[in-house]
């Protein structure tokens, strides 16, 4: 076995257990993190493949901006995992027949791929990551499919936006400007007063008493 290949199956193994936690995984801040770790390793594969550009796109545009974004909606919503949980099991059918269709539909892609892997010329750094090659497919064949998920991505940056700036009842809210004008006088205020002695006291309220 080659070293390429050895390391081929090496990130793949590392990205379905990573996959796996993903949906396993209880806290949603740990999921995000092992969903960082599936991109990597996804990434790892590209450069194996020679496509450069298209690993490094995956490693800056979703682990640097779309899962940010999914850790700072993670962390505002403030997520109940007991009230998420319940009722879990409950969609279990329904979440494994369509993992399965998912699968049956890979699995049919991929043996139609191997089939008619003498039709077609292997795949080389020519034709998967060159920039060029990706430019003239984006802006000529799937212009409105590039136009689609540019709109996506605008929707999912105004909710992102609007999730920050709404209002809840169960947080405190304050102005920063108001904190920053903030004067020594309105948050504190110096009271004189006369000493009193305890003995004083008690020695008055022992002569008040019959």
């Amino acid at each position: 076995m080659e070293f390429k290949t050895a390391l081929f199956y090496v990130f793949a193994a590392i990205l379905i257990l990573a996959a796996t936690r993903v949906i396993t995984a209880p806290n949603p801040v740990h999921a995000a993190l092992f969903l960082v770790l599936s991109f990597f390793s996804a990434a790892a594969i590209w450069l194996l493949l020679e496509a450069e550009f298209l690993a490094l796109v995956l490693v800056l545009v979703y682990v640097g901006a779309v899962m940010v974004l999914f850790l700072f909606v993670v962390m505002m919503l403030d997520i109940n995992i007991d009230r998420m949980r319940k009722g879990f099991w409950g969609y279990l059918p329904l979440a494994a027949t369509i993992g399965v269709v998912i699968v049956l539909e890979m699995s049919a892609v991929l043996l139609r791929g191997f089939w008619a892997y003498d039709l077609h010329p292997p795949a080389t750094a020519g034709n998967i990551g060159g920039t060029k090659e990706l430019g003239m497919l984006l802006y000529t064949q799937y212009v409105y499919a590039f136009e689609i998920a540019a709109a996506v991505l605008l929707v999912a940056i105004i909710a992102a936006v609007s999730l920050t700036l709404r209002k809840r009842k169960d947080t405190k809210h304050f102005d920063p400007s108001e904190a920053v004008r903030v004067k020594r006088n309105d948050r504190l205020r110096i009271v004189k007063m006369d000493a009193v002695s305890n003995r004083i006291v008690a020695d008055a309220k022992n002569k008040e008493a019959p």
